[in-house]
Parts: structure tokens; sequence; C-alpha cells
């Protein structure tokens, strides 16, 4: 099936009389008539429902589908993007590990990676994803677990090269890691490109309509465990919770996420609710449908700023002279995405009462979104940071973030018209 069919076929597949729309599985808890039966569900010798903070019948079916756009093995769904991400990285990594992680990344993968694990006893290199592969190679360690990007980061809208950090990763015996939500599997399948693992904040795109918030693992159940039994005992050894179970032995190209389901979300719980899936799944029904006009608006929107004599730059890869555009064109040839970033003449100062003098456009936290809505960090999600961290971190002070919406786009333009001429 092309990929806005599954869209809309995969996932729920409904028997004679059963319900066309994936059932919401209300329920935490799931009946049975032995205490065998059950035995075998807690020792992992059968599939089921036990507790819905495993596995709940909505769940599985969203992330069934969502598995099957990014053409994975398995999948799970969680509480939120940042769940996902550090379910994604901690499921391979304990205390005295490594990981390398672009420095573009999302700010608050960002603070995960440098701050919260490193609490936890994680250690976390940054690198600079336009560097050359031999500069990077330098940074890893004989404890280095797993590489980490994002397809296209946010909020710089930098391309990240899937393949040539796929290679790095594989040739020390590392994972690689890529935060797809951005370009979805519509736009990008990071697997078709060497990566093992990907995450989504299923509250952007996917979803669509700012109305949940949740994310999604999927494992390709390409990457060899047991190849590098030494470097992941977590999942080459017997796991004693569970009666020795060895995860890459039992479970096969399922075992990443089988361990994630059995372990981290029992010790952990950060599991999607059945209603919130259910929106999920309503937002990928239109999934392909909706990426394609936010590409088509938000090329549009970033070749008008681009003209406009008030505007100093634009950022958007699907541009020509964007410093991206061949990595866009390569592994996102149908459109990036809906988000662009932009800076005016006048920088930090300006985009304050451009900004405020928007009528259409809301200034929110939120991105990728049905709506179009912008900030700019400096002033919002980073005003803690002075001009000088703000440029280390990458982001340049005057940046402003711009998530372009399905209106239409002559009235997305006319409103960053009028609140131009007033600046």
């Amino acid at each position: 099936m092309e990929i806005g069919t599954k869209c809309l076929q995969e996932g729920w597949k409904p028997a004679n009389g059963e319900a066309r729309q994936v059932p919401i599985c209300q329920s935490t808890t799931f009946k049975y008539d032995s205490s065998e039966e059950m035995g075998q569900l807690f020792d992992l010798e059968k599939d089921g429902y036990f507790y819905s903070r495993l596995a709940n019948p909505t769940c599985d079916a969203v992330a069934a589908k969502i598995c099957a756009l990014e053409g994975g093995e398995a999948g799970i769904l969680t509480a939120s993007g940042m769940a996902a991400n550090f379910l994604a990285v901690f499921n391979i990594c304990e205390a005295g590990d490594h990981i390398l992680a672009s420095s573009a990344v999302y700010g608050g993968t960002f603070n995960l990676f440098g701050t919260t694990m490193k609490k936890m006893g994680i250690d976390c290199t940054f690198f600079d994803q336009k560097d050359p592969v031999e500069k990077i190679e330098q940074y890893f360690r004989p404890n280095t677990k797993c590489v980490f990007g994002e397809t296209i980061t946010n909020p710089t809208v930098s391309v990240f090269d899937i393949e040539k950090f796929a290679d790095m990763a594989h040739r020390h015996g590392v994972p690689l890691i890529v935060d797809n939500t951005f370009a979805t599997p519509v736009n990008c399948r990071p697997f078709e490109w060497g990566a093992d693992i990907v995450t989504h904040s299923t509250t952007k795109y996917m979803e669509g309509h700012a109305a949940t918030i949740g994310g999604c693992i999927v494992d390709s159940g390409n990457f060899d465990w047991m190849a590098h039994a030494d470097k992941y005992p977590g999942l080459t050894t017997p796991d004693e919770s569970y009666h020795g179970i060895v995860y890459a032995q039992r479970f096969g190209k399922k075992a990443y996420i089988t361990k994630i389901d059995a372990q981290l979300m029992r010790d952990l719980g950060p599991c999607q609710s059945p209603q919130n899936a259910f929106y999920l799944n309503l937002g990928l029904e239109s999934l392909e449908v909706r990426m394609q006009r936010h590409c088509r608006n938000a090329l549009a929107v970033a070749e008008y700023l681009q003209a406009n004599e008030k505007v100093a730059w634009v950022r958007f890869s699907d541009l020509p002279q964007d410093p991206c555009h061949e990595l866009q064109q390569k592994y996102l040839p149908n459109g990036s995405c809906g988000v662009l970033s932009f800076g005016l003449k006048g920088g930090r100062a300006k985009a304050i009462p451009f900004m405020d003098s928007l009528k259409l456009i809301s200034i929110v936290t939120h991105v990728a979104d049905s709506r179009t809505c912008l900030l700019n960090p400096a002033s919002h999600t980073h005003r803690q940071m002075t001009d000088e961290q703000l440029l280390a971190a990458g982001i340049a002070p005057d940046l402003i973030r711009l998530s372009v919406g399905l209106e239409n786009v002559k009235d997305i333009i006319a409103d960053l018209a009028q609140a131009l001429d007033k600046i």
C-alpha cells in the first residue's frame, strides 16, 4: 500500500461484525478465567493484556499503524515525545554509559541528555552535525551506546544527514536513533537510510490538532544486539526480574520494544492513554493530505518572507538557496515540513512588536499544528539565556520559528504583511 492508504488502513483490522473505527478500550485491567493463563502473561510466555500501563488494545493498534508507516518491526506509544526520547535511549543505557547527540536537537531533548540523564550517570557529548565525520568520530568512547539526531531540527530546521550518521554509528557498533517528528514518515522514513530506531512526538503533525500529547518509538529490527552483546547487557543477558529472560534471544527483532514495554513501562509508567491514542489515530488518517498542504503553504510563505525587504534571513530547506537544500532533496524530496525560521532586520527588538501585531497567527509554545503559530525562542522558551548563550546553542537571538498551518495561504501571508508594515 502507498503511504496515504496506510494512514487509513493499517493498525486496526476489524473482523466480521466488529467496529470499523478502532474502539477505545477504556479499561485498566483485563479478566482471565484461569490463574495459569494470567501467570503466562506475567512471564511473557503469551501475548495478551492484563494491565493498561504495559499494554492496551487501542494503543497497540495505533502503534502498529505508526510502525507500518515507518516500515518498522515493532512500536510502542508513550505519554509524550519527551518520554519517547528518554525511553529510547534509557532502554540501552545505564549509569556509566555515554551517548552522542546533535547539538541542534530540540531544547527539551538537549536538557534531557545534558542535564537530567547526566544526574543518572549517563554522559552525553553534543556534536555539530555539520562537522566532518572524522571530527565527530573522535567523540566516541568504548562505553558509547548510541547516536541521536532529528530529521529536521527544532527550531533551526536543519536537515540531518541520516546516511552519514548511520554509517558512522554502525562502524562503532551502536544504533542510530532519529527523532522524525517534523518530517513524519509521510516525507521521510529514516529506516530506508540506515537509522535503527525512530521516535516521534505524536503531539505534533501526527495528531495535528493540538488536542493530545503523546509519543511513539519504532524499532526497525535491523540492529543486531547479540553481535554487540557485551555493549548491551540489558538485552543480551538474563533479566532476573522476568525469570532470567534474555530479550534478544527470546524475542529476536522485537527484543528492543519488548524490553521497553515489559521493563521500562512496568517500572516508570509513561504510557499513553487509550483516549489519546484514539484521537491520535484520527489525526493519522489525514496525515498525508495535511502534510502536503503544510509543505505547500510553508514554501509559499518562505518565498514571500525571502522577498520582503524587512526580513533579514529565512531558513527553509525547500528553498533552493538554503544550506540544507541538497540534503532536503535527498531525504525529503516531496517537501520537508511546515516549519521555517526567519529573522527581521533590527533583530530581536523588532521580533516583539511584529509578533504582537499579528491577528490570525497565534503566539504559542506549540508547533506543527493545523493552525499557524509562531514564537521567538529568545523571548519565550529560552528567555533565561543571554544572546551569547543562545548563539552557543545554535539559536540566533532574532530567530522566529513559524509553524505554517492549513489556512488559505493568502490569509497567512496577508497577516504577515500587515504585521511587517507596522515595524
